[in-house]
């Protein structure tokens, strides 16, 4: 028994079938009885599918096509300028092998004709918060991944709604498309992991469906790659223990994988059967805040990176005071001349939103990678966020009170202006407890539920 739906019309139907529909299992596509649209899916757990996953399709260039419509038919390439790297595609441009994160020399060579465009993050970031409203309309049960891309929890649309999570879903695809003028891709499954995996198989504008039923078989042929968790390290090991795809994982019991991979040996395990118990989490907490530059040379002198990352932290700065947030570690980022990455971190004695402290730190990280590598991009970024009002505490030690400068006081010296003694308030016990203890009461405190058990 399949159960299929529209996209167009709506209409709603079952069937039984004893042969394969076009593009079977995973996001099965058959026409419409009714308005003879191509686009109807079909599925034996449709309606009982409910953890959703939207992807917006080549996010920055579909905004950029759709805000120049004399760009639709050509190749648009977002990011590059003149050593950067490619930021986002279209798919006209993936066509010739260009691809995210490819330097912007070798699309040009790809692609001669390709037309390169500076990001607008503003303006991308804001039509993005349009797309998460949408989402939001349906559920308040959001995960987001980045600006263009989110998990949804749609266990509770019947109840609010009326429709099935794939009705809902396929009425937010439409739209999106209307409202925001950009296609998206969705995924449909019982967990993230295969979600996530769902949205990416018939792009752009697809919609695709994995259900328990076919998993396994689904996952056998496919790339271990494919896996959350695996990248270019981790597939090069399990390569080389004769490991390709997800199908041999499936063959291995649990404890030899842990024992020879470790922890992520679990993860492997379960994620190769299709099992995945992480919650969707309403998490929008922001983890890290950065600047970085790619230069038009190749720099290795200490005296003009300094004026880089002098420049990078005053505008992180300004980006801490504005938001409101302050850093506890500072990360410092190069990328040499044959594009490989350096990330260098210091953790501070207390989380910071200070300018100098920031560039302190920075640079003391800096001198040591200075050893006559020519660097093509330099940042400067913090993690390990907190609120602002935890930032920076007075010293307990200090025994004299600060001083401040009043200008505007009467002068009765003309050598010295009149100071004005300030007592600084120093932090309690409490206080300072608060800020010590604050990441193991964070961990402590979370449910087990919703953390990732393997």
């Amino acid at each position: 028994m399949l159960y299929a739906l529209c996209p167009d019309c709506h209409h709603k139907w079952r069937l039984h079938l004893d042969r394969p529909l076009p593009k079977s299992g995973a996001g099965s596509y058959m026409p419409c009885p009714i308005c003879r649209c191509k686009r109807a899916i079909a599925h034996a757990e449709l309606p009982e599918l409910s953890i959703g996953h939207l992807d917006c399709d080549a996010f920055y260039a579909s905004i950029e096509k759709r805000d120049r419509p004399e760009l639709a038919e050509q190749p648009v390439i977002i990011g590059g300028g003149h050593r950067g790297v490619v930021s986002t595609c279209c798919y006209v441009a993936r066509k010739y092998g260009v691809r995210s994160a490819m330097p912007a020399f070798k699309a040009r060579e790809l692609c001669p004709n390709a037309v390169f465009l500076p990001p607008d993050m503003k303006k991308y970031q804001r039509e993005g918060y349009r797309v998460r409203d949408m989402m939001r309309a349906l559920t308040p049960d959001i995960e987001p991944l980045s600006i263009d891309e989110a998990f949804m929890d749609l266990t509770n649309v019947r109840d609010t709604h009326g429709k099935s999570a794939a009705e809902c879903l396929i009425d937010l695809q439409a739209t999106v498309l209307r409202e925001v003028g950009i296609t998206v891709s969705i995924g449909l499954s019982y967990n993230k992991f295969l979600a996530k995996i769902a949205s990416d198989l018939n792009k752009p504008f697809g919609f695709s469906m994995i259900g328990a039923a076919e998993a396994v078989d689904f996952l056998a042929d496919k790339p271990v790659r494919m896996m959350w968790g695996v990248g270019p390290a981790m597939e090069r090991k399990l390569h080389s223990d004769g490991i390709t795809t997800i199908g041999q994982l499936q063959e291995i019991d649990i404890h030899s994988l842990q024992g020879h991979y470790g922890s992520i040996g679990k993860r492997l395990y379960y994620f190769s059967r299709g099992e995945d118990n992480r919650r969707v989490e309403q998490s929008s907490e922001r983890k890290s805040l950065s600047s970085e530059t790619t230069f038009n040379e190749d720099v290795a002198g200490i005296t003009e990176l300094t004026e880089i990352a002098t420049r990078l932290t005053s505008r992180v700065a300004r980006d801490l005071a504005r938001k409101e947030i302050a850093g506890h570690t500072v990360v410092l980022k190069l990328k040499s001349s044959d594009f490989k990455t350096r990330t260098r971190n210091m953790r501070l004695t207390y989380p910071t939103l200070r300018e100098d402290v920031i560039l302190d730190a920075a640079l003391t990280l800096l001198k040591k990678e200075i050893d006559g590598t020519k660097y093509r991009l330099l940042g400067v970024g913090l993690t390990d966020l907190f609120a602002a009002d935890q930032a920076d505490p007075v010293d307990l030690f200090a025994d004299t009170a600060a001083v401040i400068v009043d200008d505007n006081a009467p002068i009765q010296d003309e050598a010295a202006p009149v100071r004005k003694i300030i007592e600084l308030p120093r932090p309690t016990a409490e206080q300072l407890r608060e800020s010590l203890t604050r990441r193991y009461r964070q961990h402590k405190g979370k449910s087990p539920q919703r953390r990732f058990p393997f």
